[in-house]
């Protein structure tokens, strides 16, 4: 019995040295490129969509849109599959294109399916909930006028040991009436 007491307090005594020992943390500036594996990382996803969103508000579709309407377009962002082997959490990158559109100034978004399931159930409660002043209506949504879809792959080339990773990301922005790639 003498022996089970040493060896329960000696594990106690133990753990609470494990559990007391410090583990060093470093931040790093958000800003700070860190590529630590050379997998796709959330660095690659914001240079890309920065890069790319640069790019598709600089093309024709853009102000002959703007020539027959009007007013700026309303852009959903549909599926982009992640085609390669690593797990890309290809949200993540369709946050930041999100993003670069939204503070281009120069189109306007449309919630998600996901996130439009979420709304209308709010929506839904209003109406049964909400004063009449403050209710907002139910099928009053703003409908897209472009989806933009896409992929990211990756290409692998090796020799002796070392390997080069070529990822290419692909997006088409596709007018819903027609079904255009524009």
């Amino acid at each position: 019995m003498k022996r089970v007491m040493i060896v329960a307090v000696a594990l106690l005594v133990l753990l609470a040295i494990i559990g007391c020992a410090k583990t060093k943390v470093t931040r790093l500036d958000p800003n700070t490129q860190t590529d630590l594996s050379g997998r796709w990382n959330d660095t690659d996803a914001n240079l890309v969509a920065t890069e790319m969103m640069k790019d598709v508000l600089s093309r024709p579709w853009y102000s002959d849109f703007l020539k027959a309407e009007g007013r700026d377009p309303v852009i959903i962002v549909g599926n982009v599959r992640n085609m390669t082997t690593e797990h890309i959490d290809s949200e993540v990158f369709i946050n930041d294109i999100e993003r670069e559109l939204i503070n281009s100034g120069m189109v306007r978004f449309v919630a998600s399916p996901e996130e439009r399931k979420e709304i209308r159930a709010e929506l839904a409660s209003q109406q049964e909930y909400a004063s009449t002043e403050t209710m907002k209506k139910i099928r009053e949504e703003t409908g897209a006028d472009f989806m933009m879809q896409g992929s990211i792959k990756v290409i692998l080339d090796a020799q002796d040991k070392v390997v080069v990773k070529f990822y290419q990301t692909d997006l088409q922005l596709i007018e819903l009436q027609s079904t255009e790639k524009v």
